[in-house]
């Protein structure tokens, strides 16, 4: 039979053995795969870009931690000498040749020292080494006085001459030459460095604060200014405080070389008040140790006198001195500047110990400005005093109390459900009188 044009159009009905027709919703159970979200791809690329630009900053900022810190030292350099600048700027000078000629002064001071107690240091080597033999001969009298010994200087001169630990730090001294030598110009460009960035703070000041005003609010723009001047004020209050307390240092160790006949007795007061305010950390010892070696060339006993005298008052200083003066010039308080002290060392090493109090003084001094604060009650404990008032019994004491009322009630009875008295001698006769109402009426027996 053929099939008509109606049966052809019919859509064939499938055999209940064929598979059923795939579409969207057939995975409409469990067994259907999901598709992939399709933010998880850009999600993927956003972090794996966010963690490369973190690995790549990170690899910059530790390449880059030298040019910082001396960016740092030279803002706090151009800080100190901004009132120099500013005075001689306010009296019609320009700003560049007034930053160059506080420069040049600084210079001039600080290269005429440094020749002056090179050719003092120089001057004492020579002396040392000419004087070599004596001392060494003092040296075997005493110990050969003293141990009975019979040493000589031929021999202790030709044991040192073929020993080899001589050999051997010759050697390395001679391998560290190159060594030193990078040491020594890395040095002076990082000197360079500071110098240029301090000179181009200082003489630029007033533009560097206009670029970073105009980027900001009119009301941040007074709190920037506000902090700059107080950064300025902070530091050089820091420095006076320090060059104050190098004079004292400078003084004090003058009057004991003096009084111990030590050579160049006012340069190397100056050098233990520098080097000792001037150079955290090591400062101390740098500056102790050249009157020592000095003290040494008049007597050995000198040299152990300048010891026990920079000890001691290496210690007056930091629980004495110091904290005082900085707590008068920085405005801080002597706990609050030396665990700064201890936080910048931790952080920054000798920079960080050299440039911690300022930093916290301003931080301080601006916070102050914006904190509010209110009147302090007036109470003796503010001021540490005790006030004395009644002690209230406390729960030990109640239940003693307690105790001590019932052992003295009167043995009457006191309706707590029963209760038996009773007297009695040692003849037998006594009385029994029995309160306890739960039996019924008494009877006579």
């Amino acid at each position: 039979m053929a099939p008509t044009d109606e049966t052809a159009q019919r859509p064939q009905e499938g055999t209940p053995n064929d598979p059923p027709p795939a579409g969207p919703q057939a995975s409409g159970g469990g067994g259907g795969q999901a598709r992939m979200p399709r933010w998880l791809p850009r999600a993927l690329v956003l972090a794996l870009a966010l963690i490369a630009v973190f690995q790549l900053g990170s690899w910059a900022f530790h390449q880059l931690t030298g040019l910082l810190i001396n960016i740092l030292i030279a803002f706090f350099l151009a800080l100190a000498v901004e009132p120099a600048v500013s005075w001689m700027a306010s009296r019609g000078m320009r700003r560049g040749l007034a930053t160059g000629l506080v420069f040049l002064a600084v210079m001039i001071l600080v290269a005429g020292f440094i020749t002056l107690l090179g050719s003092m240091l120089a001057g004492q080597i020579i002396k040392m080494v000419e004087g070599f033999p004596d001392y060494l001969d003092s040296v075997i009298n005493w110990i050969n006085s003293h141990f009975h010994t019979h040493l000589r200087r031929v021999d202790v001169q030709e044991g040192l001459l073929h020993s080899d630990w001589l050999r051997k730090y010759a050697q390395n001294s001679a391998a560290g030459v190159l060594d030193v030598s990078a040491q020594v110009l890395g040095g002076l460009f990082q000197l360079l460095t500071l110098a240029l960035f301090s000179f181009y703070f200082a003489a630029d000041g007033p533009r560097l604060r206009r670029s970073l005003c105009s980027v900001l609010p009119p009301a941040r723009q007074a709190e920037v200014l506000r902090a700059w001047e107080i950064a300025v004020d902070k530091t050089g209050g820091y420095l006076y405080s320090r060059g104050l307390m190098a004079l004292i240092s400078g003084v004090a160790h003058y009057i004991l070389l003096q009084a111990l006949g030590v050579p160049y007795a006012p340069v190397l007061g100056v050098w233990v008040g520098l080097v000792s305010q001037f150079i955290p950390t090591i400062g101390t010892y740098l500056a102790g140790a050249l009157p020592m070696l000095i003290a040494f060339t008049v007597n050995p006993w000198y040299a152990l006198w300048v010891l026990v005298f920079v000890v001691i008052y290496q210690q007056f200083e930091n629980y004495m001195l110091q904290p005082k003066l900085t707590a008068k010039t920085v405005d801080i308080h002597p706990a609050v500047a030396f665990g700064s002290v201890i936080a910048g060392t931790a952080l920054l090493g000798a920079v960080g110990a050299l440039i911690a109090i300022p930093v916290v003084a301003t931080l301080q001094a601006f916070l102050g400005a914006y904190v509010k604060r209110y009147a302090v009650m007036d109470d003796p404990r503010v001021l540490g005093r005790r006030t004395r008032r009644t002690a209230q019994p406390g729960a030990l004491a109640r239940a003693r109390g307690r105790w001590g009322e019932r052992g003295t009630r009167p043995a009457d009875g006191d309706g707590d459900g029963g209760g038996r008295t009773g007297t009695g001698t040692g003849t037998g006769t006594g009385t029994d009188t029995d309160t306890d109402t739960d039996e019924g009426p008494s009877g006579s027996g």
